[in-house]
Formats: structure tokens, sequence, C-alpha cells
């Protein structure tokens, strides 16, 4: 039988990119006005490929405009929405697009500011906001009388049942999401919200991630049965068991049709630190736009390296570096900005 829901992968082909404009300081300490500059860059890019949908805080149009008009971004290529945000994660606050049927719908999980944060009162009604501007009905996944907290860079699809989680993310002891909830139960919300048969659990994130293990740092489907997977060789790294650990479980998995999967190893960028603490650089947090694959880059000599691959694993996209150190220091890069929605046209771009 058909789910009811399914959430597509990301290379299928996209009406539009969301992304929200930055505007705490404290989340980009002393680089938030580098980071103004960065995301016009990333915004030309993914206008060359799909439309961009742009949150900005109340007031700030005229200036965001003028950001994008220096950078020769067309009007007609983008669309900017004065919605009051608290940070720009839209990967993480914003609701999942998932076909329902022969029409689209948002999938409005509960956010709480990844437990770490006492402000997120804005970012917790981005699921309504979003529906309101997309006018596509809003689902609220719940668990007795409470909606589940789930991030959108905590789950990555093949887009034919299979799904990639992190045991940290979901079952640590802390419990900071669902306090109690199984992995069993994990797997029915799944089932039931995102059309999965078939979820893979991986162990731990990367060092520095402060969401506590997003998948999106480490291992990404390339296409149906092919995983990218962060992989540190230097076995004095902190990373290094990590991602030794995760290569076992996915060398042992199969996916939704019982097939092995190929795993490709993705480096690791050099250790990278601010004010002491180990920042969660990784290749992995790539976008894949309809006619690009947009890729973190840190002036580090793996990239190339990286670019290399991903060229390979995506032969039909453009791959395009993003300068990412100033984003790296808000804790996140470009897979973590941006949220996909997708056409109904159905398949591939």
């Amino acid at each position: 039988m058909e789910p009811l829901y399914q959430m597509p992968a990301e290379w299928e082909k996209h009406r539009a990119t969301w992304i929200a404009w930055p505007h705490q300081e404290s989340d980009f300490p002393g680089k938030l006005a580098a980071v103004q500059w960065v995301y016009p860059e990333i915004v030309r890019v993914l206008a060359e490929s799909e439309f961009v949908e742009i949150l900005v805080s109340p007031k700030t149009a005229k200036k965001i405009e003028s950001l994008l008009d220096a950078n020769g971004i067309p009007h007609d290529r983008y669309r900017l929405h004065e919605v009051a945000t608290n940070r720009s994660w839209l990967r993480d606050s914003g609701p999942t697009f998932v076909r329902h049927k022969q029409t689209l719908a948002l999938m409005g999980w509960s956010f709480n500011a990844w437990a770490k944060y006492p402000q997120f009162h804005h970012d917790a009604n981005l699921p309504d906001i979003f529906s309101t501007l997309t006018r596509l009905p809003l689902i609220s996944p719940m668990r007795g009388n409470e909606r589940i907290v789930l991030e959108g860079g905590g789950i990555e699809v093949d887009g034919q049942g299979t799904l990639l989680v992190t045991e940290e993310w979901l079952l640590s002891s802390e419990q900071i999401r669902n306090p109690g909830m199984t992995r069993e139960q994990y797997e029915e919300i799944f089932a039931r919200y995102l059309g999965i048969r078939r979820t893979i659990w991986l162990g731990r994130g990367c060092v520095g991630d402060d969401t506590h293990g997003h998948i999106d740092d480490i291992a990404r489907f390339a296409a149906p049965g092919i995983v990218l997977l962060a992989y540190e060789e230097n076995s004095s790294d902190e990373n290094h068991a990590a991602s030794r650990e995760n290569l076992e479980c996915l060398l042992a998995a199969t996916d939704a049709h019982g097939q092995t999967l190929h795993v490709i190893k993705l480096p690791y960028p050099r250790p990278i630190y601010f004010q002491g603490q180990r920042l969660p650089a990784s290749y992995a947090n790539f976008y894949i736009a309809n006619n690009a694959v947009l890729v973190p880059t840190f002036n580090d000599q793996r990239d190339c390296e990286a670019l290399s691959i991903l060229a390979k694993a995506f032969p039909e996209r453009r791959i395009i570096g993003i300068h990412a150190l100033d984003l790296v220091w808000g804790l996140g890069t470009l897979h973590c900005l941006t949220q996909q929605e997708i056409s109904l046209e159905s398949g591939p771009k």
C-alpha cells in the first residue's frame, strides 16, 4: 500500500529553495557583517537554478534587496517575505515538504531550538507561516497530545523509503526532544509521516555539532543506494572513531529494497576552532539544487578533493564551492540554512 505521505529525495525537482536572512549577532560572533555578504552569493547561485524564497526580518527588505542588487541578482528570481525569525537555520525550524496523494503538504514538526536556546518563539511559528505563504496544508505529527519535536537536519532520505538518522540525535540519554520515545516509536513516526520503510541508525555525528549529531554533517544520499560519508582517516583526530563506526554500520545495512549500500568516503577539512571550540566543518553539509550542488569550502587543501568526489557523485550538476569559514562560526553551513520546496512534477530534475 502506498504511504499517505512521502518525503522526496533532495535531488528531485524543486519549485524553490527557502532561506532566512541572518540577523542575530550572537549567532555569528564578530562575523555577522561578513555573513551578510555570503548570503547574496548563495542566492545568486541558487537563482541560476531555481526560484528563491527569502524570509527577512520586518523592515529590512529594502536593505537586503540592495545587497542582492549589488550582486546582480534579477528581481524575478527571488521573493522577500517579511517574517520574524529567531535564527536563520530553516532546515531545522522550517517544515518538511512532502508529497500527499497528488499534491504537496507541510510536515510541521515542533521546534525547541535544539534544547539549547531560550528564545525560539518566532521560529516555532514557522510551520504555520509557511502554510499561510504557500497555501499548503499543514500536518502536525503528534505523540499523544504533543507535537513531535524533530529537525530537518537530522533526517536524510533516498526518496524510495530509506532514511538515515543517528542514535546520538534521538536516542541519547538526555532525551531532549521527545522524552521516553523508543527507536521503534521513531520508526513508526518516520513510516507514517515520511513514507519510510527502512531506517538506518548510525552512531554519532561530528565533533562540534551543537545539534547533538545531525545526519547532514556526516552522511548524505547521492542517489538510491549510494551514500556519501564524512570520514576522518587520521586516527588521532576526534572524528576518526565515530566515522569508522558509521562506515561499519552503513556497510552492514540494507535499504528499503533490501539492497546493500555503496559508500563513498568524503574527507573532513582540517579542524577549525573558534575560542577553543571545534566547529562542525563538514563537506557533507552540501545542498542539492536543481542544476547545481552547493558545497561548503574552508580554505583547505582538502577542498579540491571534496569537490572532485562530489563532481563524480553528481555528474549532471554543477559543483559550486561556497566559502563557509564565516558561516560555520554559526555552527552550520549550506544544508542547515536551506529548505527545499519540491515541485509537483515528479522525478529528478
